[in-house]
């Protein structure tokens, strides 16, 4: 298949797996952001300026996970006391990023892709890693090769390595199976 049919079928992917998604998930989205609202301060949704396909800046959404006067911009760490006990669970599940489902229905991400960065932490990733900048040829993806192989507590060198070699393959097997094996690990995590 040729790479602007395989981009093409991606895309097709896309929009029906993150639409089937949201409207199958719904009601359930909607009982997580009455929850979140009842145990945070400020809107369920938490919106925050990324780096997309090609350097364009996009608002991704997130089921808020911190106090809405949590101070930023700082990495999250482990322990980080600005989580709340609901947001705990929400990140650990990787529920928290199923508002970005509309995020792919826009066309401002991908469900398979590098994982979106912000803005301040971009600029410094790419002055560390030169090669960083090529992750601005794709769309940004709600999950990630980098994920799947060495998963969120890894080095930012080692997740670009991933990012580049998804890049450069980005077939649609390789797409198919960087969604099941997510979604077979968020299955398993909610449940656990």
């Amino acid at each position: 298949m040729s790479n602007a049919a395989d981009a093409a079928l991606r895309r097709l992917l896309d929009v029906t797996v993150a639409g089937t998604l949201l409207l199958v998930l719904a009601p359930f989205l909607g009982v997580l952001a009455l929850l979140v609202r009842e145990t945070s301060t400020g809107p369920a949704l938490f919106r925050q300026i990324r780096i997309g396909r090609n350097g364009q800046p996009f608002v991704l959404l997130k089921l808020r996970t911190m106090r809405a006067d949590a101070p930023g911009p700082v990495i999250t760490s482990a322990g980080d006391p600005r989580i709340t006990r609901l947001g705990a669970w929400l990140r650990r599940t990787k529920l928290d990023e199923l508002p970005q489902l509309w995020n792919v229905l826009r066309g401002d991400m991908s469900l398979v892709g590098p994982r979106p960065i912000r803005p301040r932490f971009f600029e410094e990733l790419a002055a560390d890693l030169p090669a960083y900048w090529q992750r601005l040829v794709v769309r940004p993806g709600l999950t990630g090769f980098a994920q799947i192989r060495r998963g969120y507590e890894t080095s930012m060198a080692e997740k670009l390595a991933h990012d580049l070699e998804w890049i450069a393959d980005r077939s649609v097997r390789l797409y198919l199976r960087t969604l099941w094996t997510t979604g077979i690990r968020v299955l398993r995590q909610v449940f656990d």
